[in-house]
């Protein structure tokens, strides 16, 4: 049978099994809209923004596993995407994104709102394409969303040109697909995982580190089956927050800049540290001379270029960690390190973290325990910022797939909209948003579709009236310059002030109104009694979204904190370090 382009594309995603597409029309792609016009099988969810799109895409994927599907226009539609698509990229998710593009006899001829897609995605995605011709779309849409999925997950965009959408032609949709030169491996060589279950046997202080990779294999309940049988501590990147449960006995924390004491100190005493699903990135590792400096090094990951990228290995397999883990398992036995274990909880018990309360405002890290006690099992997705970080070390993550944050690109603004995409995936759970006031408005018009959508999210903004990451930084390094980083000020404020008040001249929005003016229930909290009953109400809204202004200290820090180029174990511990 002879269909359009655009009709092939929605019934292929009907056999890709997409129940949601997160798209925003324009002129070149309004072929494809017209076809999920009444379509009954396929939600169009309609963010305000092509960034917070992908993000809310980002999201969707991230907690239910699928793969997350964009619909965008030509110009401006398909550029807006970039960092989103960027963002998806360096964590592994699996998105495909369709853009429209102008006719193919204007492509290169300036016409109005044409880009280069291919050209602009290359460097932040997984795959690209166009599609010059009406008979390849099936094959090539095959192709997008296996590309998307397997080996090591990522964004795959896919350039559409309205001639191909209207375009007859036949309604051919392969069954599967044979990608020349893309063959991910699965499982490892079982002469090095003999090697790996022999190193564990024999190590006195192994060490277990956790990585992101392990939500995308959905490998987490076999990987605490596997440290529960070897009895090894385990710590996790931000990323690998939830791999095993955050309450769990042999989990010490995360490790990196803003890693626990513990968790930092084992790193740098192990003699074993066996890696998997993380490609040891700079903010986890601090100086690499010093990472892991008594340690074989055991790294497993799906991608085989993030193997000794950034630290040297002693044993590397490729593979998928659940299926790798699948090996090792019958191989491996309990070892006997109560002295490893017990140096560990010396460890937690000399420098455990501990709520600082606060002074004048609230504490941002009360904030944090008090939500995450009253919502233990919530899907938290955060934005990027100290409130990031102390949601990493006070906020206990029990299952997989319950922790969303920009990890790789620390891309400001992804929290609202992630929140979105996850609780529409799961609308039968709740979903929590941990923001700064810098970074929720970089998506605050995504509130529109929370409300439309009657979605019942908790959005708290850890609000201190800086952007609080940097103007750390400028604190500890930059001698208190806070250039650039106070959200308060304006035309009058002294050029030289770094000490905002509650009484400086000052300009900041007003959060409750705002999240009224879109039809969400706004509330402000200024003291610490008024904490819990205000999580208690937003608990109770159950078809509008609750935004919770916390007036948090204005120049609490992060700590512990390892200074970027220092060791993981010379951590600024305490206020007075600093």
């Amino acid at each position: 049978m002879k269909v359009t382009g655009a009709r092939l594309l929605v019934e292929a995603l009907k056999k890709e099994n997409v129940e949601v597409v997160f798209g925003y029309p324009g002129g070149y792609i309004i072929p494809a809209f017209d076809e999920l016009y009444g379509e009954e099988s396929i939600e169009l969810i309609l963010p305000r923004h092509e960034q917070g799109l992908i993000h809310a895409a980002d999201g969707y994927a991230r907690s239910t596993g699928r793969v997350g599907v964009c619909l965008v226009t030509s110009g401006p539609g398909a550029t807006n995407t970039i960092t989103g698509l960027a963002t998806a990229n360096f964590d592994s998710v699996p998105i495909v994104c369709f853009t429209g593009q102008v006719p193919l006899k204007l492509i290169g001829k300036s016409a109005f709102q044409e880009a280069d897609v291919v050209e602009l995605t290359k460097s932040v995605c997984k795959r690209n394409y166009i599609v010059n011709d009406r008979k390849d779309l099936g094959y090539i849409i095959k192709e997008a969303f296996y590309i998307a999925s397997t080996g090591r997950p990522g964004p795959v965009v896919v350039d559409l040109s309205v001639d191909i959408l209207k375009a007859m032609g036949d309604d051919y949709y392969p069954e599967t697909t044979n990608v020349s030169g893309y063959c991910p491996l699965i499982k490892g060589d079982p002469r090095q995982i003999a090697m790996v279950a022999e190193k564990l046997s024999k190590a006195s202080k192994p060490l277990l580190l956790a990585g992101g990779g392990l939500h995308v294999s959905n490998g987490c309940d076999i990987f605490r089956e596997f440290a529960e049988k070897i009895g090894a501590p385990v710590v996790s990147s931000l990323l690998g927050k939830g791999t095993i449960p955050g309450d769990h006995p042999l989990y010490i924390g995360m490790v990196g800049m803003h890693g626990v004491y513990a968790a930092n100190k084992a790193i740098t005493d192990c003699d074993l540290l066996f890696t998997i699903g993380t490609r040891l990135n700079d903010r986890m590792t601090g100086n690499l001379d010093y990472f892991a400096p008594n340690a074989e090094i055991i790294h497993i990951d799906i991608d085989p270029t993030n193997i000794g990228k950034n630290v040297p290995v002693e044993i590397s397999i490729v593979g998928d960690a659940k299926a790798i883990l699948e090996q090792l398992l019958p191989l491996v036995r309990k070892v006997d390190i109560i002295h490893w274990i017990k140096e560990i909880k010396t460890w937690e018990k000399e420098h455990s973290l501990k709520v600082i309360p606060g002074k004048e405002r609230l504490s941002p890290t009360e904030v944090i325990q008090c939500m995450n006690e009253q919502f233990p099992e919530a899907i938290t997705t955060t934005d990027v910022g100290q409130h990031q970080m102390w949601t990493s070390q006070f906020y206990r993550i029990y299952k997989t797939r319950t922790f969303l944050s920009s990890g790789g690109l620390g891309t400001m603004g992804y929290g609202l909209p992630a929140a979105i995409g996850a609780q529409i995936g799961n609308r039968e759970k709740r979903v929590l948003v941990i923001s700064g006031d810098g970074g929720l408005q970089m998506n605050i018009q995504e509130l529109a579709i929370a409300v439309q959508q009657e979605l019942p999210l908790i959005i708290a903004v850890i609000n201190n009236n800086f952007l609080g990451m940097v103007r750390q930084w400028q604190g500890l390094f930059h001698d208190r310059k806070y250039s650039g980083t106070c959200l308060k000020k304006t035309i009058t404020c002294p050029k030289m002030c770094n000490t905002p008040s509650e009484n400086c001249p000052s300009y900041t929005p007003d959060f409750v109104k705002l999240a009224e003016a879109y039809g969400a229930i706004g509330i402000r909290v200024s003291k610490q009694e008024e904490i819990l009953p205000a999580l208690k109400k937003a608990k109770a809204s159950l078809k509008t979204p609750v935004l919770i202004d916390f007036l948090v200290e204005y120049e609490a820090d992060v700590l512990p904190m390892v200074p970027s180029g220092s060791p993981l174990d010379k951590m600024l511990l305490t206020e007075e370090m600093k």
